[in-house]
């Protein structure tokens, strides 16, 4: 039996028995999640991104959008009355990674699906200003003319097939027509298809 004495003056000992402690602990928290179903299986409504979308989630990602809005409202009164309904595990059943987020520059999006047009969003990736005269969001008016089939959606089909395979449940149909969904549309028109699905399971309360 190593002493307590020993394991103080030993940084090798030290070291082995911390990873061994917050490795049996991560695993007691984490492992138990995988198995309740209000982590597993998906909230009425929820449903896996269809081609638009994914590819408008994926610009989304590449321009670092979750640097500045977090996907996730907690269950306080102050981010409920502003955001709406506190965010359940079940709604990121089919986000692969998840977008929860660690910082606030910009509001939570969450929630942001239909509460504003399709032209507010167009104007605001414009020029943020011009909609809100405080944002300090940079613009991003090339994703209006950048086709999304020459970029992140070029291969759509074969992202939608490597889901599949971890349990997103696209049919074959899905997959087979997922360039045709995208054809003619911009990196800004399935960016705003992604930001006008966003929380729509459970509708804004406010």
């Amino acid at each position: 039996m190593v002493s307590q004495d020993k394991v103080e003056k030993s940084v090798g000992w030290l070291i082995v028995l911390t990873l061994l402690v917050v490795s049996v602990g991560g695993l007691l928290e984490i492992v138990p999640l995988f198995f309740q179903k209000s982590t597993t299986t998906p909230v009425e409504g929820v449903k896996p991104y269809d081609a638009v979308r994914l590819v408008g989630r994926d610009i989304y990602i590449r321009e670092g959008c979750y640097n500045c809005h977090s996907q996730m409202i907690r269950p306080f009164r102050a981010e409920t009355e502003r955001y709406g309904h506190y965010s359940v595990a079940g709604e990121y059943v089919y986000d692969h990674p998840f977008q929860w987020g660690s910082k606030r520059t910009g509001p939570d999006l969450h929630r942001v699906g239909g509460r504003y047009s399709d032209e507010w969003h167009r104007a605001h990736l414009n020029q943020p200003r011009d909609v809100v005269p405080e944002s300090n969001m940079p613009a991003y008016p090339w994703l209006a003319q950048t086709k999304a089939l020459d970029t992140v959606g070029s291969d759509v089909d074969a992202k939608m097939k490597a889901l599949r395979k971890i349990g997103v449940p696209y049919s074959d149909e899905e997959i087979a027509g997922a360039k045709q969904a995208l054809e003619g549309k911009t990196e800004q028109d399935v960016l705003i298809a992604y930001l006008q699905g966003l929380g729509l399971a459970l509708k804004n309360t406010k």
